[in-house]
């Protein structure tokens, strides 16, 4: 089932990127949420219908919660949820700027089954399964087999290397990047173009629901920052933050966050 499921999503993210791409960012309609809930735009409400229409109606036995739809509590009742992102990194699209993603997700009794990442302005689809393995526009991937910290490049914003977030305030000497999508950041450490990923902030399970799975299945860990596994679904769909790593390096990072 995992397979049909991950070939619904990867269709679905190749019609959502038309959609997206048929607007302009920087003259995209675009307003803010209430409670500073960060900016939304007319492509992220055109994106959302139309991956709501399109995966509903294959699934609709299918629970939905969507960063752009009102969440009710009938997905609780669903053994398996569809989790969606529209646009990962709004900011970014309507700064006309190519990193933002279309992230997509299943789970099934709160783990995630299949997941599919879509960056339409960088021909990158990010795609994977249960037990499947991860792959980017059909190539395999493998995260990074690092295990050292000192020295190591780590996805992460600038709030990360506080030292209050760390062991006895010892934030340990990794090199820091910076990509505006979780989605996309989660992607880049399944390829094993950064040896891991960090964000510390209550994080919302469609920001990382595709990610964790494509993480997984290229052979590393994604859990929140703790070390607890992930679970999905949840009643508040937030969850404490994320660590992603190759498996030999997750424990190390784990080891140096303040408990």
């Amino acid at each position: 089932m995992q397979e049909t499921d991950l070939a619904l999503l990867s269709d679905a993210v190749r019609l959502a990127a038309r959609v997206a791409t048929s607007y302009t960012g920087k003259s995209a309609r675009f307003w803010d949420k209430p409670d500073g809930a960060g900016p939304v735009t007319e492509a992220d409400l055109a994106v959302n219908a139309c991956l709501e229409a399109t995966l509903r109606l294959a699934r609709p036995d299918y629970g939905w919660l969507s960063e752009e739809s009102e969440d009710t509590a009938d997905r609780l009742s669903r053994e398996t949820v569809f989790i969606v992102d529209p646009i990962d990194g709004t900011r970014s699209f309507q700064e006309g700027s190519r990193t933002w993603a279309h992230s997509v997700a299943i789970a099934h009794q709160g783990r995630i089954t299949a997941g599919a990442i879509c960056l339409p302005q960088r021909d990158k689809l990010y795609t994977a399964a249960e037990g499947s393995g991860a792959f980017l526009n059909g190539t395999p991937l493998s995260a990074s087999a690092g295990r050292e910290i000192t020295g190591c490049e780590l996805l992460a914003a600038r709030p990360t290397t506080d030292p209050g977030h760390w062991h006895e305030g010892v934030v340990p000497g990794f090199r820091r990047a910076y990509r505006p999508s979780l989605a996309y950041r989660l992607g880049l450490v399944g390829e094993g173009r950064f040896d891991g990923m960090l964000t510390f902030r209550p994080t919302w399970e469609w920001d990382i629901a595709a990610g964790a799975i494509i993480v997984a299945e290229a052979g590393g860990v994604c859990s929140d920052k703790s070390g607890a596994a992930l679970r999905f679904n949840n009643e508040r769909p937030l969850l404490n933050g994320v660590v992603a790593a190759g498996r030999d390096m997750h424990p190390g990072l784990i080891t140096a966050l303040r408990r």
